[in-house]
This record gives structure tokens, C-alpha cells and sequence, in this order.
């Protein structure tokens, strides 16, 4: 199953020269939740965002045009068709990003993990839009503004309609 995990805001931003723009530590605790033991694929940018380094207990996949392209604790694919390929054995495959990725990958993602921050950003990397029609949505989880999280948000899990 393919799924796509994002946080965006509600301008449908998702960073601002190669980082995120907010701190919510519930929706990092989310991805991890999610993502931990799972094969995820992203492209270079957000590998080089991670600091050229994988995250702790996650097969990771990256997807650059770059010949010769190099990660450290990852495999290197030139295509996402190449990256889904080499996951096709796993029951869960996670696209964490970035922009160009999440856009070429839309089409094939069967379930859509997304928290969507209440607030407006400007960035320079968005959340390609989607037909909720062709989704339907299964949780929502409301969490408020706190001490920890200066931004209220949302979790909400879209799974594709069967066609």
C-alpha cells in the first residue's frame, strides 16, 4: 500500500528553502508513529533537509536526476517508479516529500496521511491539490493551540475510493 504522509498549511504550503516552517511536536510524534519500521521515499531535497542523514529505523529510498548521487544509510533511484519498485514487497510504503515527489505520486497513493496546520505561511514548496472526491475521509483529530503548539492542526486520514 502506498500511502503519503505531509503536514501543509492551509495555503497548502509545506516549506520555505528546504525546511519546515513550523514546530509541532504532536505532528512529529504522528510521522514517527507512522513511519517507524516502514520503507519511505522522498526526494533529494528533503534527504538533504534531513541532513544527509537517515532517520532512525526506516528504509530509506531517494529519488534524485542526479548520476553519481550518493546517500549515506539509503538507496538512490533515479524515478519514483524505480523507488516504488524496489518497496513493491513492503505492506506499507510512505512518500514523506518533497513537493515534486508528492506531485508525481499522487496518482498512485491509496491513502493520504495529512496534518493540516490552521494557519497561513509563505513558502516556496507546496502540497499538490487533490480530488477529495476520489478519497474518502476516514479519521480527523482535532488538536488545539497549547504550550507546545502555537499552531492548532489537524490530522485527517484520506483513503482512495475504490474505482
Amino acid at each position: 500500500m502506498l500511502k503519503a504522509i505531509v503536514a501543509y498549511a492551509e495555503n497548502r504550503v509545506i516549506g520555505k528553502d528546504n525546511d519546515l516552517i513550523w514546530h509541532l511536536p504532536d505532528d512529529l510524534k504522528h510521522f514517527k508513529r507512522h513511519t517507524a519500521g516502514k520503507t519511505i521515499i522522498m526526494g533529494r531535497k528533503t534527504w538533504d533537509s534531513l541532513g544527509g542523514r537517515p532517520l532512525p529505523n526506516r528504509r530509506h529510498i531517494v529519488i534524485t536526476r542526479t548520476e553519481g548521487f550518493q546517500a549515506n544509510g539509503a538507496e538512490v533511484v533515479h524515478s519514483l517508479e524505480e523507488a516504488v519498485a524496489l518497496a513493491k514487497t513492503e505492506e506499507e510504503v510512505f512518500i514523506v516529500g518533497g513537493a515534486q515527489i508528492y506531485a508525481l505520486s499522487l496518482p498512485m497513493i491509496d491513502v493520504l496521511e495529512i496534518t493540516e496546520v490552521h494557519a497561513h505561511f509563505e513558502g516556496d514548496a507546496f502540497f499538490p491539490t487533490f480530488d477529495e472526491s476520489d478519497f474518502e475521509l476516514v479519521t480527523e483529530e482535532h488538536h488545539p493551540t497549547d504550550e507546545k503548539h502555537k499552531h492548532s492542526f489537524t490530522f485527517k486520514t484520506w483513503k482512495r475510493k475504490a474505482s
